[in-house]
């Protein structure tokens, strides 16, 4: 299944990911680059869904929203984006602390 097929779904995540692949702009997927690349990309994913919780609370604070779900799904995603962001550093930790120990 070709990702192009997704274009005309509303979500910009499946939009951008489309075009990249169609331009072929992503790094080959062993290189530092790609990796590299992908953890910048989870990083800002990560903090994009950290912002849409914070401003759903504030929404809701203020009384602008009374509609918990999206308050809670909103909430649920930055909760499970950080903790996968946290255990990709603590592997990549462990990979390079554990590179550290060769002795040449």
């Amino acid at each position: 299944m070709d990702i192009n097929s997704f274009y005309n779904l509303s979500s910009g995540a499946i939009r951008n990911a489309a075009k990249e692949t169609s331009a072929g702009l992503l790094a080959e997927p062993g290189s530092f680059d790609g990796i590299f690349e992908k953890a910048l990309d989870n990083i800002r994913t990560t903090n994009s869904y950290i912002s849409d919780a914070e401003n759903e609370q504030i929404k809701w604070a203020l009384g602008e929203t009374e509609n918990t779900h999206e308050l809670t799904i909103a909430l649920q995603k930055a909760q499970t984006a950080l903790q996968y962001t946290v255990a990709i550093r603590d592997k990549l930790l462990s990979a390079y602390n554990s590179i550290m120990q060769i002795q040449v």
